[in-house]
């Protein structure tokens, strides 16, 4: 179809598509590879109703990264699985940090909004108002 056509959207990152041969082709590893990782909790698969397993993109990227540490940096799975936790905490750490970010903006935003209009004398009950909005 052309430009006119229905367009299906472009698939994410999590959506579970790849069978455990397609997944561990893709990130060039032995389908028995991915049963061990699955076992050390390095990664997760989706479950089908029939109880195959199915791989997003985001799990292909992390068997390359899994390969990656232990092939090229000679990291044993158990260093994987700490490394993998403390990049998923800092990620988490980093995305909370940011939303603080925000939440301080938007409070110095109407700071100056209520110290606008009131002048310099904020009662504290605005102030209190503000930062717990």
């Amino acid at each position: 179809m052309g430009s006119q056509g229905s367009r299906e959207p472009a698939p994410r990152k999590d959506r579970a598509v790849y069978v455990i041969s397609i997944a561990a082709e893709l990130a060039g590893v032995h389908p028995q590879t991915l049963r061990i990782y699955e076992r050390k909790e390095l990664l997760t698969p989706k479950r089908t109703t029939g109880n195959s397993r199915r791989y997003s993109e985001r799990d292909v990227e992390t068997l390359r990264k899994i390969q990656q540490l232990t092939q090229d940096e000679g990291v044993n799975l158990a260093g994987v699985k700490i490394i993998m936790d403390l990049e998923r905490r800092l990620a988490e750490t980093e995305a909370q940090l940011e939303r603080a970010r925000h939440r301080a903006v938007r409070a110095e935003r109407q700071l100056r909004e209520v110290t606008r209009r009131r002048g310099e004398l904020v009662r504290l009950s605005d102030i209190k108002r503000i930062f717990e909005g």
